[in-house]
């Protein structure tokens, strides 16, 4: 399925995103590393960069379906520097809540790998 252009993703653990305070922007605890939040574009891009990078993490996660069109943090579309090498979205800022406009539970197979997601 064809995503919109000005919808992006964002890989959350479940317990970071349900413990965090509602009334505020969200920011994952890589933001201090890289000062900017990473995200991914299209559905199967999602799940090639979730089973690169985390498919031997034994969190839940959830997936942060984001409208570009609400941000309020600057976007820019940049080239990875990892083995994916395509261009994806980063957030430099907080991720305010208007802008999250679905929270998806992620499924996975017994052996870690990401197989997709539910709607919410």
């Amino acid at each position: 399925m064809m995503q919109p252009t000005n919808v992006i993703y964002h890989l959350a653990p479940t317990k970071r995103w349900h413990d965090w305070p509602e009334d505020q922007a969200y920011t994952p605890a890589e933001y201090a590393t890289d000062r900017f939040i990473h995200c991914t574009a299209g559905d199967e891009l999602m799940l090639q960069v979730a089973n690169t990078f985390y498919r031997t993490s034994p969190d839940d996660f959830v997936l942060l379906a984001i409208d570009t069109s609400l941000l309020s943090a600057p976007l820019k579309w940049e080239l990875s520097d990892d083995a994916l090498a395509t261009r994806f979205p980063h957030v430099y800022g907080p991720i305010n809540r208007n802008a999250i406009i679905e929270v998806r539970q992620v499924l996975r197979a017994t052996d870690g790998t990401f197989t997709g997601w539910q709607h919410g």
